[in-house]
């Protein structure tokens, strides 16, 4: 039974649908904690429906943000693009602008998780578009604005979603808006329900169809795509690490760690201006990248330059 756990929570999170359920989660949360302690309807003519769209649609369009500056094929995606459309010009061949477009389309829809989510909470909860709309309700048809001015309805209405005190006659108006804006603001989150479902299902089949891989070659790819990322990743933190252990031996005649250090270098003036100089990746013509701040000049330290050591006797 544990293992079958595993197996179906290793897959889910494969997948992408564990962490797009934490997601959705998260969102909720934050939209609840978000409603019950910052929003705070002014309930004034001319700020109604500004307050209300702000908190409706700017949340959204920061999570939208959020969610594709948090994806690293995002940022991996930009850089292959730069790198293109700078000289030397790289030929980009049809199967791989393909491929570039299906991770382009993949990482949208995981952005949009979290800014579709407050939208439908936020229109199945109501407040914010209670708060919106409250300026534009239409109250002629009721018989107990019959004798008050213009200027003093449009007051009164935009304090409905307040609740103020309101003359007795007033409270069964007040309500039957207030459930009126509430049933529009939850058909609307139906509204955007049922587009964002239909849009996932046509996407999805769009892509299988317009991919130049089958099915098989689809896993196949996304699983090397996974196990590249991974082991790069590893073989970069190795890399580097012996690369900077040569090169702090260099400057300073033995590895950090060591136990038994019979030798240690003083560095010169000029390999101090070398460490604190940033180098560059792979720019220009060279045919090697310089990989750290510890300089270039640190790899061209001449063996005679231990001479300048100083011998740490026992």
């Amino acid at each position: 039974m544990g293992s079958t756990l595993n197996n179906i929570g290793s897959s889910l999170q494969r997948s992408g649908t564990l962490i797009n359920f934490l997601i959705a989660g998260l969102t909720i949360c934050g939209q609840q904690l978000f409603s019950s302690f910052t929003f705070r309807c002014p309930c004034q003519v001319g700020k109604n429906f500004s307050y209300g769209s702000a908190f409706l649609v700017i949340p959204a369009l920061i999570l939208l943000v959020a969610g594709y500056a948090l994806r690293s094929q995002m940022w991996r995606i930009s850089s292959d693009c730069c790198c293109n459309c700078v000289p030397p010009y790289q030929r980009v061949s049809p199967l791989e602008q393909k491929l570039a477009c299906l991770r382009f389309f993949s990482i949208t829809g995981r952005a949009l998780i979290a800014p579709l989510t407050w939208l439908v909470v936020t229109l199945m909860t109501g407040t914010y578009y209670q708060c919106a709309a409250s300026e534009f309700a239409s109250v002629d048809h009721y018989s107990a604005f019959d004798n008050i001015s213009a200027n003093k309805r449009e007051e009164i209405v935009a304090g409905f979603p307040c609740c103020k005190s309101a003359p007795s006659d007033m409270i069964p108006v007040r309500d039957e808006v207030a459930l009126q804006h509430r049933y529009q603001s939850q058909m609307l989150g139906w509204i955007l329900i049922t587009l964002a479902a239909i849009a996932t299902l046509v996407s999805r089949c769009l892509v299988r169809c317009c991919s130049p891989l089958t099915p098989l070659q689809h896993c196949y790819w996304t699983n090397h795509l996974r196990n590249e990322r991974e082991l790069f990743e590893q073989a970069a933190e190795q890399h580097s690490r012996h690369l900077i252990m040569q090169r702090i031996k260099k400057i300073f005649g033995f590895i950090p760690g060591s136990e038994d250090v019979k030798h240690i270098r003083i560095p010169s003036c000029q390999d101090w201006k070398d460490i604190s100089a940033p180098s560059l990746l792979c720019m220009g013509d060279d045919l090697k990248g310089h990989y750290s701040f510890l300089g270039e000049q640190v790899d061209e330290v001449n063996e005679e330059s231990k001479s300048e050591g100083i011998e740490l006797k026992p």
